[in-house]
């Protein structure tokens, strides 16, 4: 089952967290500008930010930092598909993140996320805490990251 979730939806609370269950992102296409600032500031790899130290490496060409796919996946995430309410959700450990393909210059990525586990939260009674898998796709539907997470996400508020 999939569900897209607009920005202008409403936002998704623990309840909306059924096992199996997908959600979708809108699009972005990365920019080569932005992804070397990124890398300058963040990862400063010459793979990242020298496009003729790139050509020569492993990689053939400039390659997005891992921890740049990582931020545009939580933009893609929070922006629309899986928005919080005013409370906010909180992280609470990564158990795999991977990135199989890297990203380029162009690329346009989207995610989807799974929902692998969701239970109530013994001590918090207003949130549950879920697991989630996203992967992030490329145009060419190769993924280019995946992470799973637990997130603790707050329930409905009582009527």
């Amino acid at each position: 089952m999939t569900e897209p979730n607009p920005a202008s939806a409403a936002p998704v609370y623990f309840e909306d967290m059924i096992v199996g269950k997908h959600f979708n992102t809108a699009s972005l296409t990365l920019d080569e500008a932005e992804m070397v600032r990124f890398a300058r500031e963040f990862d400063p790899q010459p793979i990242h930010t020298d496009p003729i130290v790139a050509r020569d490496s492993l990689f053939g060409g400039l390659i997005g930092s891992g921890w740049y796919t990582a931020a545009l996946t939580m933009k893609l995430v929070v922006g629309g598909a899986l928005r919080p309410d005013d409370r906010a959700w909180i992280g609470l450990g990564i158990e795999l993140l991977r990135w199989p393909v890297p990203t380029r210059p162009g690329d346009t990525l989207s995610a989807v996320m799974e929902i692998l586990e969701a239970r109530a939260s013994n001590s918090r009674p207003d949130r549950g805490i879920v697991k989630l898998r996203t992967l992030t796709y490329n145009q060419k539907r190769e993924v280019m990251q995946e992470l799973v997470a637990n997130v603790l996400v707050p329930r409905r508020a009582a009527a």
